[in-house]
């Protein structure tokens, strides 16, 4: 397992982190230990969850972080572990509805803190912003927890590059702490949010490229495989209703044959030169895995193997 650090933070970790949305609610306690144990073995410590992971499902309640704080208890591992989670998520029913008030993110972090069963969060995500409230308050209330010892550093998810560069100058000016880390969504495949319908959600493109490589501020995407995309085409398998409608788009399509041409150039799968792409950027990038089985993480680690080259990824680009 390689691994990186995140830039303005002390934390150096595996560069693939488990995104742990299946661990509790797709994976019983007996599947989700076992994959949890297997991405320790292999040198995984970065493990990425929610507050509001399988609230969906009705009559449940944080799920993911109620089973990773099993497990920590259980293994004995919560030190070893580098843990993110989000919260200040809004009402599942009403996604435009804020919930990012001092209040909200206090109710966040405190119950996360209970059901991961640990004293801190190294890696604290806003799951969405609300642009109803100054940088400033939000930057303000989440460093009482910082002073407080309950978060080590803070990051932002779905949000536009234009506030996390407001939210930091604040930071700076106020010799606060920023988002040493960005989550958005991102992926060799090209997503069209249109034809979603959760449009609460950012993407990575020109300017937060841009961003990064000026700024150096850690990306750790999530849907980093899209959702399995260039893997299903590859193999012949149908798309998901949901998979087509955010990704099967010309530009998408465009880049199944080159990255099957790198793939066979670099003796890899598809899913690996997806990976690899990603890590191929000019800053730290940690992509999130979904993985809900042991092949499915070895298939994935097997990116780290692969070093493409800019040249590569322009080849990529270019549709």
């Amino acid at each position: 397992m390689k691994t990186l650090s995140i830039p303005n933070s002390d934390i150096t970790t595996s560069q693939i982190c488990l995104g742990c949305g299946p661990i509790g609610s797709d994976l019983d306690r007996a599947a989700s230990f076992a994959l949890l144990d297997a991405f320790y073995v292999r040198g995984g410590r970065f493990l990425d969850t929610a507050h509001v992971y399988a609230d969906w499902i009705p009559g449940t309640k944080s799920l993911s972080e109620k089973m990773l704080g099993q497990w920590f208890a259980a293994s004995g591992k919560r030190d070893e572990m580098v843990i993110a989670t989000k919260g200040a998520h809004p009402p599942l029913k009403d996604l435009h509805q804020s919930r990012m008030s001092p209040a909200d993110i206090h109710t966040d972090v405190t119950e996360s803190l209970e059901y991961l069963q640990t004293d801190r969060i190294d890696l604290y995500w806003l799951h969405r912003d609300a642009t109803k409230y100054p940088v400033s308050e939000i930057i303000d209330a989440l460093n009482e927890h910082v002073r407080a010892g309950r978060l080590r550093y803070l990051g932002c998810s779905n949000w536009h590059i234009s506030r996390i560069r407001e939210a930091n100058a604040y930071a700076t000016a106020n010799g606060l702490q920023g988002f040493v880390a960005n989550q958005p969504m991102w992926s060799l495949a090209v997503p069209d949010l249109k034809n979603w319908p959760d449009q609460t959600l950012t993407t990575m493109d020109a300017e937060g490229v841009k961003f990064h490589s000026e700024t150096q501020v850690a990306a750790i995407p999530y849907s980093s495989q899209a959702h399995g995309y260039y893997t299903k085409l590859d193999t012949g398998r149908k798309l998901g209703d949901g998979t087509r409608k955010l990704y099967d788009n010309p530009t998408s399509r465009a880049r199944l044959p080159k990255a099957q041409e790198l793939a066979k150039k670099y003796d890899v799968g598809v899913t690996e030169i997806a990976l690899a792409y990603l890590m191929a950027h000019p800053f730290p990038v940690f992509p999130i895995v979904g993985c809900k089985t042991i092949a499915q993480l070895d298939d994935s680690l097997k990116a780290l193997n692969v070093t493409l080259t800019a040249d590569d990824v322009a080849y990529l680009d270019a549709g």
